[in-house]
């Protein structure tokens, strides 16, 4: 007769779950009062503006209808800021530039500063890192300064898809100088320039020989170029970028007038700060005085009904045409169906697609 093992283990007792899943319920989202909203926005709540903002971010169907309703009442009272686009290669200083700038605004000007800064999105993880705060401590605690971290979500051009319309939200919140800062690629940061008053363009120093070193497709959108960390040893190979950047103009601009070229240093003292905003505050004189301005300004909404039409047609081929697109994709991949003809299949059945919608 066997004798039962001391090593054999008991069936234990069922674990509890680790929640109840009866009363566990998700917290619902409060329903956005628009006129609320809007009205808390233009008394000052940072928390408004950060609801306002994200509102406007979101990509949700039923988001997009409340963010069109907050916008119209936005593009009513905005406008009046300063636009200033940053751009320049990824370590060229864009955040500690503003940074210091903008301490140079906020006691020397007396200005009431936002800045909109666009981060990198991963395209294997779709995550953004959203640091640029950490690098801006003095306008991220400042009463009159705000700070705003976007993810660019795949957009091209060096700026989110939403940018231009974060900028009417802090316009009408009462920011009068609102600076884009993008994402940083060196050489397709052309898209601010469709919505900023000003472009910026920061160089490092001992950035290359004086044509290949120089991006031509954003030099020649440059309004105002910047030549950073121009100080203790780099202060001589600043000076000698800076006459680089002026022999290379000559070629890039021709006859048009030539952008300053300034000497910058965030460290101690923010040497150059006053000087380079002079620069700007003299382009922006100028742009005025010739009706440059408002032109530009009627310019950029054009573009921006553009704009917005290309991505209603994206979104709109991505939805109909979905499942032919995943079906035609696996073709491609495996060398069956060449990508051209795809592409055409693809965009006959998404046409396809908007005349059966018509006729409904």
């Amino acid at each position: 007769m066997d004798q039962p093992s001391a090593l054999e283990v008991m069936q234990g007792v069922e674990a509890p779950p680790s929640f109840n899943p009866r009363g566990w319920r998700r917290p619902s989202r409060p329903v956005v009062d628009v006129p609320r909203l809007f009205a808390e926005l233009q008394a000052g709540s940072r928390k408004a503006l950060g609801q306002a903002i994200t509102l406007v971010e979101s990509a949700k169907p039923s988001d997009r209808v409340l963010a069109d309703r907050l916008l119209e009442m936005c593009l009513s009272v905005a406008g009046s800021s300063i636009r200033i686009g940053v751009t320049g290669t990824p370590g060229v200083g864009k955040s500690t530039l503003l940074e210091a700038l903008g301490r140079h605004l906020l006691v020397d000007e007396g200005r009431k500063i936002a800045v909109l800064a666009v981060d990198p999105t991963s395209a294997r993880t779709h995550g953004s890192i959203l640091g640029d705060k950490s690098r801006m401590p003095t306008l991220s605690q400042h009463d009159r300064a705000f700070v705003r971290p976007s993810p660019a979500c795949g957009a091209l051009g060096g700026v989110a898809y939403q940018t231009r319309e974060v900028i009417a939200v802090v316009e009408a919140a009462g920011y009068d100088t609102v600076f884009v800062e993008t994402v940083g690629v060196g050489q397709s940061e052309t898209l601010v320039h469709q919505m900023v008053d000003c472009f910026l363009l920061l160089l490092l120093p001992n950035s290359g020989d004086e044509l290949q070193g120089i991006k031509r497709g954003v030099m020649e959108l440059a309004d105002v170029i910047a030549i950073t960390k121009a100080d203790g040893a780099h202060e001589i190979p600043a000076k000698v970028a800076r006459q680089q950047v002026l022999n290379a103009l000559m070629y890039v601009k021709g006859q048009e007038p030539m952008p300053d070229v300034q000497l910058v240093s965030s460290v101690g003292a923010t040497s150059g700060m006053d000087a380079l905003w002079q620069s700007i505050a003299g382009f922006l004189d100028r742009q005025s005085a010739q009706g440059d301005f408002k032109a530009r300004r009627s310019d950029q909404a054009v573009e921006w009904m553009n704009e917005l039409f290309r991505q209603r047609v994206q979104i709109s081929l991505s939805g109909t045409a979905y499942e032919h697109k995943a079906a035609l994709a696996k073709q491609v991949r495996a060398g069956s169906l060449m990508p051209r003809p795809a592409a055409d299949q693809l965009f006959q059945i998404w046409q396809e697609s908007l005349l059966t919608e018509g006729n409904h």
